[in-house]
């Protein structure tokens, strides 16, 4: 099995968890972790500090008991804000930091952040510079294939970033403009990897161990990162890996190991967030893992209801004792 060093962490497995705002909270990235992933970065963190007071970011922000490497990700589009969230971070017990240039959502690219940066290459060199000058951990950077089709520049951010002291690389495989619509474009994360020593890892519509397999042998790539694929079947990381390794699928998880890692998931939301939050927050997790449940939607449209703790494990308990979908039977 191949692996591969940031800085001085070595990475033991070929899948890793994306970075996603709203979903991959502490309690999400836990669970990952365990479940095979090899990294597991943070949500986005504003690089503005001025904001870090915020619910949302204090939140964001808490990395206590978390397996290491910890990666924080930050976004901005000012290399002195950004070296400065990386130092703070760093401080507060970051040992990776990934800047976010891949980020194709309007509300941060309106601000000349996320993806938008990849459109003026001196102003990336800036902040790259100006990060890794900033901190003694490793710094890292999720980048897409470029701005538009008719201008992939990822090749010339990679040289770029790889000459700045960045130590690794994700690609998200479409540009700015596609989001996330349309096919993956795989051959410019190829053509990155040929064109940089530092680790790459490619990211974009992997959701099973045939596509990761299919991937890496494509671009040569030293690892896949699973986003969207990871909603509600976390259990895929550990299924990747064991393909990646054996060349045999592993067996789906029981139905009772899924209540059983739903259930945890849950209440680490609650511990985490508090009852009235977490019992939000879990709704979204809910629909996801029961999403190929045949009742699953109309379960989800009773428990979306639901207003306390004990009647959301009340309900969950039900629905995979015997399947009814009514969340409020006992």
């Amino acid at each position: 099995m191949r692996v591969f060093n940031i800085g001085p962490h070595r990475i033991h497995s070929r899948v890793t968890l994306a970075p996603m705002a709203g979903i991959t909270d502490q309690p999400f990235r836990r669970l990952c972790r365990r479940l095979g992933a090899g990294l597991t970065p943070s949500e986005m963190v504003t690089a503005d500090t001025r904001l870090w007071n915020s619910r949302k970011s204090q939140f964001r922000l808490n990395h206590s008991g978390e397996a290491e490497p910890r990666v924080v990700q930050i976004a901005g589009g000012d290399a002195g804000m950004l070296a400065e969230a990386a130092r703070l971070n760093a401080e507060r017990g970051a040992q990776i930091i990934d800047i976010n240039m891949g980020c194709p959502a309007k509300k941060v690219c309106n601000k000349a952040a996320g993806s938008a940066l990849l459109r003026d290459e001196a102003l990336v060199a800036d902040i790259l510079e100006a990060v890794v000058a900033a901190v003694e951990v490793p710094v890292t950077l999720k980048i897409r294939t470029g701005w538009e089709p008719e201008q992939r520049n990822g090749v010339r951010i990679a040289r770029i970033a790889e000459a700045s002291g960045v130590q690794a690389l994700a690609v998200h495989g479409r540009t700015r403009a596609c989001g996330y619509r349309g096919a993956v474009e795989y051959d410019t994360i190829a053509a990155i990897k040929q064109a940089v020593r530092i680790p790459v890892i490619a990211n974009g519509d992997i959701d099973s161990p045939e596509k990761a397999r299919q991937v890496l042998d494509y671009t040569d790539a030293d690892a896949v990162m699973v986003g969207r694929a990871a909603q509600g079947r976390p259990w895929i990381f550990r299924e990747i890996e064991h393909f990646l390794a054996t060349g045999e699928q592993l067996p789906p998880p029981s139905r009772k190991e899924v209540e059983q890692l739903l259930g945890e998931h849950l209440e680490a939301l609650y511990a985490f967030y508090g009852d009235y939050l977490g019992v939000r927050i879990a709704r979204k997790h809910v629909g996801w893992y029961l999403a190929a449940e045949p009742d699953g939607a109309a379960f989800r449209r009773d428990f979306n209801q639901l207003e306390s703790v004990d009647e959301q494990l009340a309900a969950i308990g039900t629905f995979f004792a015997d399947g009814q979908h009514d969340p409020r039977a006992a």
